[in-house]
């Protein structure tokens, strides 16, 4: 029976079932053509390699396919590695494309609610309208897409999660600091990444797409923000400071936010929006090496590696 990704361990032959969420062609030193492969399944994602690939087959294989891979498990720079010796491409129809597709820890149905229930407690009326209607407009994608290609909340319902997630921190927060406006973080909260429902190209083995590599999630959501504020004639204040909200979140101009926070929402928005999907990167990070050791650099954590330690 084919073993599933978090199954395979160093010194493993045999075969493995899986989704091939990237493709790249390279060359050896010696001009030997390549092709590494980003595996995935329910239970993890791993790299592989297939070296001295049939010229006739380099170009076979492509990304959101299904193919049953034949081969070695090998420990590269104390991650797992699988060495391909055969990769064959199963036919649509002979299996489930859910079940490759790493799932958030969250049901739908208890985002979905949650995420609700937040929206309806915003007490401002032009905020509350503009934030219920993204979340009708978006009912389906909001709640299946990723939060990101790689590095933090990258699976199914990962952007609900994420965003879930900072709403329970929006909360804390306010309840500390009475300076915060909760009805304004709640809403900024939610609208925040929306635009990466137009950045990214759908929840399974998405990639960016013209207009997200062209313009990026935060210039095309301030602008639904204007878009939708005109289409429901609301207009004030509460629209600016929403579209603040978006454009400064990532916090510094290196990071890709055209203008920096500057209302106290917006300098919070920004800290836990990072809190979360650094903790993210951090737990998808640990839970792939053993109590006593540390991670691989994470590049996303200024390449740090960081110790597995054994307090529970």
């Amino acid at each position: 029976m084919s073993k599933t990704i978090v199954q395979l361990e160093d010194g493993y032959h045999g075969e493995i079932t899986v989704l091939l969420l990237q493709v790249n062609k390279g060359v050896t030193a010696k001009g030997a053509p390549y092709l590494s492969f980003q595996f995935q399944d329910k239970t993890g994602n791993m790299d592989a390699k297939y070296w001295n690939v049939p010229e006739n087959l380099l170009h076979e294989y492509h990304a959101g396919s299904v193919v049953k891979a034949t081969g070695d498990v090998l420990c590269h720079q104390k991650q797992l590695q699988f060495r391909v010796n055969h990769l064959e491409i199963l036919e649509e129809g002979s299996y489930e494309l859910w079940d490759f597709v790493k799932m958030g820890p969250i049901e739908k149905d208890v985002l979905y609610n949650e995420i609700h229930a937040y929206a309806d407690r915003i007490q401002n009326s032009k905020m509350k309208e503009i934030t219920k209607a993204f979340l009708k407009q978006y009912e389906h994608d909001f709640f299946v897409y990723p939060a990101a290609m790689k590095n933090h909340h990258d699976f199914v319902s990962g952007l609900a999660t994420h965003v879930l997630g900072m709403l329970h921190m929006a909360d804390a927060v306010c309840n500390q600091y009475s300076l915060l406006n909760r009805d304004l973080m709640i809403s900024g909260v939610i609208l925040h990444d929306i635009g990466k429902l137009i950045e990214l190209s759908g929840a399974v083995v998405t990639e960016y797409t013209m207009q997200g590599k062209l313009l990026g999630h935060i210039s095309i959501m301030q602008s639904m923000i204007e878009e939708k504020a005109i289409e429901l004639d609301i207009d004030g204040e509460e629209i600016t400071l929403l579209r603040h909200m978006v454009l400064s979140h990532h916090g510094k101009y290196e990071y890709g936010s055209p203008v920096l926070p500057m209302i106290p929402e917006a300098e919070m928005l920004y800290l836990i929006d990072n809190i979360d999907a650094r903790m993210q990167t951090l737990e998808k990070a640990m839970n792939g090496v053993e109590v006593g050791s540390f991670t691989p650099r994470i590049f996303a954590l200024e390449n740090r590696s960081f110790y597995k330690h054994n307090l529970k």
